[in-house]
């Protein structure tokens, strides 16, 4: 980044408030000179923006097939995924046994129903024993976590009072700085008015001198010529 130094010329507390035309003028040059380069949109102090993220890094492929099957709907409102199913988690209905059907086949369908009412049973029995834990501790870890974080808001509180506190504390030294200085300015100020003013007037006295050197001369060399015809 470029080391940039940005002195500010005006003295807030002892300069006047400009005039409606001394504004518009300064407006004016603001964007005369702004017409010249282009807006920067990024400020020269600070980093250049980081490149756009590639959705292909980031999105597993579930995401992506379900963002493009979202962008390739007419109505993507309706055609979002339905809310979770639990009806696998559901204890099954016992097949109705044919007796056309063979013991292998029978045995089969019964090996089905079990398994799907073990991970039926499997995942009712975790669920019951989460909602404990979070029943026993979820308070606390809530409590504890709500804590920090009104901890580290008290820190920034406490950090933005304190920067507060210190840019008044500069600003009144800078107030009482200026207008400790302000007789002096403005005396020096009237002072060098007043050496521009006799600058000007001595100029104005030198090309009038100029002119009167000049008109002499002319009258001079009138007069000679005139006598030299006489003679």
């Amino acid at each position: 980044m470029p080391a940039i130094t940005t002195v500010h010329e005006s003295l807030p507390y002892i300069d006047p408030e400009p005039t409606p035309e001394q504004r518009a003028a300064a407006e004016a040059l603001i964007a005369e000179e702004r017409a010249k380069v282009p807006d920067d949109p990024y400020h020269a102090l600070l980093p250049p923006p980081l490149p756009p993220l590639n959705e292909s890094r980031h999105l597993t492929p579930i995401l992506q097939n379900e963002l493009a099957r979202l962008a390739s709907s007419p109505d993507p409102q309706a055609a979002k995924m339905d809310a979770l199913d639990f009806s696998r988690y559901e204890a099954p209905e016992m097949p109705s046994i044919d007796s056309s059907q063979s013991l292998e086949e029978t045995a089969s369908q019964l090996w089905e129903t079990l398994k799907q009412a073990y991970t039926a049973q499997a995942y009712l029995s975790a669920r019951r024993a989460h909602l404990a834990l979070l029943d026993t501790h979820g308070k606390n870890a809530w409590l504890i976590g709500n804590w920090h974080l009104e901890g580290e808001v008290k820190a920034v509180e406490k950090e933005l009072a304190e920067t507060k506190r210190e840019i008044d504390r500069v600003s009144l030294a800078r107030q009482g700085m200026q207008e400790a200085a302000g007789a002096e300015l403005k005396s020096l100020e009237e002072t060098w008015k007043a050496g521009v003013g006799r600058v000007l007037e001595t100029e104005a006295a030198a090309e009038k001198l100029r002119i009167e050197v000049l008109e002499e001369r002319r009258r001079l060399a009138e007069a000679q010529a005139a006598l030299a015809v006489g003679n």
